[in-house]
């Protein structure tokens, strides 16, 4: 059993880290709350939506409008710019592309790296990827902001960078849950919620 009784609630401009060994349940909660997967009991809900309830086509507006992933390995695809990959989310809510532009300029600009707008994630190092992946997720202001090792491939003073822009994402009133093996990353949250075997412990 993957999840087991585990009950939890994040609110707006709240930012939680989830710790725990691999493969206590951590990515699997954040996948539930993403909409990647759905529970074979109990209720997700998500920005006030019963994820059971929802059809795929739903379940894919849900997690396209109200949610932002920010992977440990990035997940930039390669063949597009920075800018381009910033984007997407806005693409494929076919929001105007002079829109687009603008805000895609402000994302860059937010996370520090407005002059990589034109560059391939290959030509950029691992933080300034990060950094775009974050742009990403915030870029389409999600109710939910979802972080699955968001430092692990980073060095320290990349790592604190990229939680500090978490944590002002937080501020900005949306709601971030991280899941980490990082004492310190943990540490600017405002709760920690530890994870065993499915279960939330504390």
């Amino acid at each position: 059993m993957a999840l087991d009784g585990a009950s939890l609630e994040v609110r707006a401009g709240e930012m939680v880290a989830l710790v725990g060994p691999s493969g206590c349940g951590k990515s699997t909660l954040l996948n539930l709350i993403g909409c990647i997967d759905l529970p074979s009991g109990g209720i997700v809900e998500v920005d006030g939506h019963a994820t059971n309830d929802l059809g795929d086509d739903a379940l894919t507006a849900l997690r396209r409008v109200r949610i932002g992933t920010v992977f440990q390995f990035f997940n930039l695809l390669p063949n597009m710019t920075i800018g381009q990959n910033v984007g997407l989310p806005l693409v494929l809510q076919r929001v105007r592309r002079d829109a687009i532009d603008a805000r895609v300029r402000e994302a860059l600009e937010t996370v520090g790296i407005g002059d990589k707008a034109e560059a391939y994630p290959a030509q950029i190092s691992g933080g300034q990827m990060q950094r775009a992946a974050i742009a990403r997720a915030i870029i389409h202001c999600p109710a939910i902001v979802l972080a699955d090792e968001p430092t692990g491939n980073l060095d320290s003073q990349n790592g604190e960078a990229v939680l500090q822009l978490l944590r002002a994402t937080a501020s900005r009133g949306q709601s971030v849950l991280m899941a980490t093996h990082s004492h310190e990353a943990a540490a600017l949250c405002d709760r920690i919620v530890h994870m065993q075997d499915g279960k939330i412990l504390a």
